[in-house]
């Protein structure tokens, strides 16, 4: 059983007097459904759940009036023997993007409060055609993702002291023994090519097989194409799969931009750019955008135009490329040194760009940017924002120096600290720039 994070905020949720009725979203196979039934399991005596993809008939239970009573009258009719259970029952609207009416019932089941109950879907937002009746100011929201870093640590059976005692070399800046960086980019190299796709990490976790982990991988990577054919509209569906397809081209060139002509000839933004939308709002991707100078927010001075594409799940990016990859990450002890293979050579750059991606949309910043100086190499691989704070993040894939962090924190006083990270150990220099090992990103 797969330990996850957010299972404490629904426990939190549970335990609000005042809590509302709940949306999580996320993409497809992340395990959502898993995880409420585990919550279920510890804190309920009634479970009702109702899957509108695997039942479709349940749809019409939604057409007439939409008050508690109703649809509990409704729900027991076509379920004899439910329970409602005053403050004791959860109900699990599965799906829930296939029904707008059980979308808009999520206010008056909150304005009921007597049950407990969680609207679940991973299309959210997605369907642009349908007319869904938000419950605005009624419900409470919940992002959830495939594993991150320090869950797929649990998976691997990682004691969670070792885990703290890294987190306080984090938080006190403090020198690692070079053996516990080892380790840990020892695992770090096994999240890159298993990614945190759930039933990935539970395959590896039950065979110790990369290749049984590999053929699970590469089956939801093509669940996802056909769900990109089922659900995006006719009109886009095509343009929104090339596009999927072409983000490891994107991130093997030596400018991570995407480029549309990457697509198709002569290609544009207006033919594809509803496309990327799309994937973005399906949660499939991470859309970083460039900005021009680092201002608060940083939203304010961002290029639309200008954006680099990744996958939401490393393991999914490494399996978009060929099972051979994954060997030579795995043997890869020492990121600094040159590759002897000639795809990993050329991939390699981008493969810790999308782990950097990975890491930070799973720690909660489902905004980031980089930036490119015009007329020179200056760049910075991601900026965040943090409360008050602007945030610039230099990627190194070996030991270099980070020049382009140095000259931008040194011309940009507001800047207060930057972060280099690489095949380093900890430290910080008196211009305000720490130095960290890679899986630190887990901590941010």
């Amino acid at each position: 059983m797969l330990k996850r994070k957010i299972l404490n905020n629904l426990i939190a949720w549970k335990n609000d007097r005042k809590h509302k009725s709940l949306i999580i979203t996320g993409q497809r196979q992340i395990g959502k459904t898993f995880v409420v039934d585990e919550m279920f399991s510890k804190y309920y005596s009634s479970y009702i759940v109702i899957n509108f993809l695997k039942e479709p008939s349940m749809i019409s239970e939604f057409d007439g009036d939409l008050d508690v009573e109703t649809l509990k009258t409704n729900i027991l009719l076509r379920r004899p023997g439910s329970e409602f259970i005053e403050g004791d029952t959860l109900i699990l609207f599965d799906e829930i993007q296939e029904c707008p009416e059980a979308i808009a019932s999520l206010k008056f089941w909150t304005e009921d409060g007597r049950y407990d109950v969680i609207g679940m879907g991973s299309s959210l937002g997605m369907n642009y055609g349908s007319e869904i009746s938000y419950p605005v100011g009624k419900v409470d929201y919940l992002n959830m993702y495939s594993l991150d870093f320090e869950e797929f640590l649990w998976a691997m059976k990682i004691d969670e002291g070792i885990i703290d005692k890294v987190r306080g070399y984090y938080n006190n800046i403090e020198k690692m023994p070079r053996t516990v960086i080892n380790s840990m980019y020892d695992y770090l190299r096994k999240y890159i090519v298993i990614g945190g796709m759930p039933e990935v990490v539970n395959t590896y976790v039950e065979t110790g097989d990369i290749h049984a982990a590999d053929v699970v991988q590469r089956r939801l990577i093509r669940d996802y194409n056909v769900d990109i054919a089922r659900f995006a509209d006719a009109n886009i569906r095509i343009k929104a799969q090339e596009c999927y397809k072409s983000i490891p081209y994107q991130l093997t060139k030596d400018n991570h931009k995407f480029q549309y002509s990457k697509i198709e000839s002569k290609a544009t933004a207006t033919k594809f750019g509803t496309s990327i939308a799309w994937l973005n709002n399906q949660l499939l991707t991470i859309k970083v955008c460039g900005i021009k100078r680092f201002e608060y927010p940083l939203e304010a001075f961002s290029d639309e135009k200008n954006f680099r594409l990744y996958p939401t799940d490393i393991g999914i990016y490494i399996g978009m490329f060929d099972e051979s990859l994954k060997k030579y990450i795995l043997s890869d002890g020492k990121m600094e040194d040159k590759s002897d293979s000639l795809m990993f050579g050329t991939a390699k750059g981008g493969i810790y760009e999308a782990l950097a991606a990975d890491m930070l949309y799973k720690r909660g910043y489902n905004k980031l940017y980089f930036y490119k100086h015009e007329k020179s190499t200056s760049e910075i691989e991601f900026v965040i924002q943090r409360n008050d704070e602007i945030i610039p993040i230099e990627i190194k894939a070996g030991k270099k120096q980070a020049n382009s962090l140095k000259n931008i924190v040194e011309q940009n006083k507001m800047l207060k600290v930057g972060y280099k990270m690489a095949s380093v150990n900890i430290g910080q220099s008196t211009n305000g720039i720490v130095s960290m090992p890679m899986f630190m990103l887990m901590f941010m």
